[in-house]
Parts: C-alpha cells; sequence; structure tokens
C-alpha cells in the first residue's frame, strides 16, 4: 500500500524543479495512498490537488490549505464529506464515485463559501430519491452540480421542498448505513478467513522447508518438480479465474481485497523456486550444474556468469550464485539447454594447474588432477607466493647505465676531397678548422 512521502511529492514536482514547500500543483493520482498526511505541512501554497483513484478513505489534513481551489478525490474509498471547512479558497470539489452514503454530511460544505462545482455522481447518496433537490437546497452558493447547471427556478423549488426532502433523505440514510453495516461485518469475517488461510500455507511451507531456490548437491535432479511447479501453476490460475468471476459488491472493502489479490499475484510471480544438481564428472575433469529451469521458459529470460571460484545464473532478474568445489575455466565452459527437460546444463573445465612460479605443479608420479586438488587445498590453508628462479634475478646497474666508449665513427657516403682551386691564391688552410662532413 502507498503513503504520502516527501520523495513521492518530489518526484511529483518536477515541474517545480521539486521544490515542494512553494508547490501550487500537485498531482498523486494511481498511487495506491490509503491516507491523506502531510501535505498541509509541506505544500501550503496548493492551489490544484489530484489524488484521483487511490484507496484513501477519510478526508482529512488538508484543512491548513488556505489556497486550494481545486480539489479531486474521485475513485476513492471516501464515505463521508468532512474536514473541508479551512479551504476557504475551494471552488471546484470532485468526488465522483466514492462511497458516500450519508448525503447530510454535504452541509459542512456550507462554510466553503466561493465552492461553485460539486460532483457526487457515481456515490450510493446518489441514488437517493431527492438528492439533487436536497444538495441544490443544502448548498445556495453552488452554480453547477454533476456538472449540470443549476437553474434559479431549480432552486427555488428545492427550497419549497426541503423539509419533505430533508426527511426523505434522512431515513434513506438510515437504512444505509444498516446495510453498510453488514457489509462491514461480513468483509472483517472473510478477511479474518483469509488471514488463517494465509497462516496455514505459510506453516506448512516452512515444515516443508521450502524457499525460493532449493536444492541439493544431487545425482540428479527430482523427477516430478516441474510437474509439481504446473500443477500448482494451474491451481493458481484456477483460484484466479474463479476470484474475478465470484460476484461481490462494490464496497470498500472489496476494492482492498482486489487489491490485495493483485498484490498477492504478483508476488507469486516473483518468488521462484528451482532445483538443482551439482556433479563433479572426474572423467572429464569438470563440474556439471543441472538447473531446474522450466521448460517452457524463454532463454532470452536467462543470463548466466561463470567465475573462477562461483557460477551465477539470472532467471527472469532473480539471482542463482552458487559457490563452487573447486577452481573452473570460465572461457571453456558452455551453457545449454536440454532438449528432453528444458533445464540449463553448465558444464565448467577444472583448471589443471596453479600458477606457483618456475617451479613445476605437478609431480612425478601423481596425476594432474590430484595435483591440482592438492595445490587448491593447500592456497585455502595458507597463502602462496609467486616465485621466482634466483639464477634468473638480473638487477639493472646503475652506474653503467652511461658508459664513455670511444666513438665509433659514422658511415658515410664518401665525398669527394674538396681542394682549393689555384684560381683562390688568397685561400689559406687553417688547420684549427674542423672539415666540414
Amino acid at each position: 500500500m502507498g503513503r504520502i512521502t516527501e520523495d513521492l511529492i518530489r518526484r511529483n514536482s518536477e515541474h517545480n524543479d521539486c521544490v515542494i514547500f512553494s508547490l501550487e500543483e500537485l498531482s498523486l493520482h494511481q498511487q495506491e495512498i490509503e491516507r491523506l498526511e502531510h501535505i498541509d505541512k509541506w505544500c501550503r501554497d496548493l492551489k490544484i490537488l489530484y489524488l484521483q483513484n487511490n484507496l484513501i478513505g477519510k478526508i482529512e489534513n488538508v484543512s491548513k490549505l488556505k489556497k486550494l481551489e481545486y480539489l479531486n478525490l474521485a475513485l476513492n474509498n471516501i464515505e463521508k464529506i468532512e474536514n473541508l471547512e479551512g479551504c476557504e479558497g475551494l471552488t471546484k470539489l470532485d468526488l465522483t464515485v466514492n462511497f458516500i452514503g450519508e448525503l447530510s454530511s454535504v452541509k459542512t460544505l456550507g462554510h466553503n463559501i466561493h465552492l461553485k462545482e460539486l460532483f457526487l455522481m457515481g456515490n450510493p447518496c446518489a441514488d437517493f430519491d431527492g438528492y439533487r433537490q436536497f444538495v441544490v437546497a443544502t448548498l445556495q452558493q453552488l452554480k453547477w452540480l454533476d456538472g449540470k447547471e443549476i437553474e434559479r427556478s431549480e432552486r427555488i423549488q428545492a427550497l419549497q421542498n426541503f423539509p419533505v426532502i430533508e426527511q426523505q433523505i434522512r431515513e434513506q440514510e438510515e437504512a444505509y448505513c444498516l446495510k453498510r453495516a453488514k457489509d462491514k461485518e461480513e468483509a472483517q469475517r472473510k478477511l479474518r478467513e483469509e488471514d488463517e488461510n494465509e497462516a496455514k500455507e505459510r506453516s506448512h511451507s516452512v515444515f516443508e522447508g521450502q524457499s525460493p531456490f532449493s536444492g541439493e548437491h544431487k545425482d540428479h535432479v527430482q523427477e516430478g518438480q516441474e510437474g509439481e511447479y504446473n500443477q500448482k501453476r494451474f491451481k493458481d490460475n484456477e483460484d484466479d479465474l474463479e476470484f474475478w468471476n465470484k460476484p461481490s459488491l462494490f464496497t470498500p472493502e472489496s476494492r482492498l481485497e482486489t487489491l490485495r489479490h493483485m498484490e498477492k499475484q504478483r508476488k507469486d510471480q516473483e518468488k521462484l523456486r528451482l532445483d538443482f544438481s551439482l556433479e563433479d564428472d572426474e572423467k572429464r575433469h569438470q563440474i556439471i550444474l543441472d538447473l531446474a529451469v522450466y521448460r517452457y521458459m524463454d532463454t532470452s529470460l536467462i543470463d548466466v556468469d561463470v567465475q573462477p571460484t562461483y557460477v551465477r545464473v539470472m532467471v527472469k532478474g532473480k539471482p542463482f550464485q552458487l559457490v563452487l568445489p573447486a577452481e573452473v575455466k570460465p572461457d571453456s565452459s558452455s551453457a545449454k539447454r536440454s532438449q528432453t527437460t528444458g533445464h540449463l546444463v553448465i558444464c565448467m573445465p577444472k583448471v589443471d594447474e596453479v600458477i606457483t612460479g618456475w617451479r613445476q605443479t605437478s609431480e612425478s608420479g601423481t596425476s594432474p588432477s590430484d595435483s591440482s586438488r592438492e595445490h587448491t587445498n593447500q592456497r585455502s590453508k595458507q597463502i602462496e607466493k609467486l616465485d621466482v628462479d634466483p639464477s634468473k634475478r638480473s638487477f639493472p646497474d646503475v652506474a653503467n647505465i652511461v658508459r664513455e666508449k670511444n666513438p665509433t665513427p659514422r658511415r658515410v657516403r664518401s665525398e669527394p676531397k674538396i681542394i682549393p682551386s689555384e684560381e683562390a691564391p688568397d685561400f689559406e688552410d687553417n688547420p684549427e678548422v674542423p672539415p666540414l662532413i
């Protein structure tokens, strides 16, 4: 069931930069809200408030909203008009399709002098004889009732017949209240029976040791598990069909019962009971996981993640994780669906050797599987460090990184030696000047 929280209001106030204290319009429809609370403290400047299609059973905690002009409470569980005297600026009130049977409670709206529009269609009181005349005569500030304009002649006639109409309304109210009390008792009795049945089922499931993922390390998956699941699913479908086909009265309790049934269905769908078996195949040196996913489940709903020490399977978004008894090779692992049972079969080859540096892992006289098992056990007991062959250690000699070496002459193409021509008699060969290369 939903509640009005600060986070809920902020999520619905993006048009006001998520600032709630200065909100003027707020929409909280279809949130399964059962109680009106906190709004009069957090949103004092509200002018428009949408709360239709919830499960609100009482009008409360809105009397401090002095600026409120339009309040929509259609499709709720309200049985009486009350606690609206403080909404001084209220001009439009929508109470369509509620459970208001006390029509005389509209008198409390006499304090809302600016109220011009009122909607009460779809309520039990709207079926009372003289309903419209009673409301028109009681609330003389109204201009529209149930979307229909109130004529002056209609109001005059309603005021003239008001004493008689008021008596009729009172008698119909009393009859409705008696019927409503019986409906409440019957609904409470059914609720107690359902709670007892659920408690029995819960205790039975706990006794049998059921869990969302139940299973043991067995050689084979239990036969008939899928058949039991299909049988339970068929029974659930039958119960669901029976619930929706069963005739029931339109009451606040029936609305709550419908919501509880839908929530239960949603939770049942979220629960996932899968059996599994984990087999250590020594002959092929691999670990085989057989997960009993349902035969007709789409493979796109399954995601497999194999790691060296564990395997995780996501089935319809629900995780199944298992620690493996030995280290495996994720890159060489494979997953496939069985063509006969639909089960998910994951084959994970085990690691042959454990890296320990320059020393050989497998010793003479022992098989690779025994050697890997030995090293796995040793590594679980103590932390192994990577060993390096001391003979192969080499450290750079920082002192000799830059060494003076006789420069080797670069090979260049031989060019003809420049010999001063005889035409330059003033040329002097200076030996201190380096030759041009």
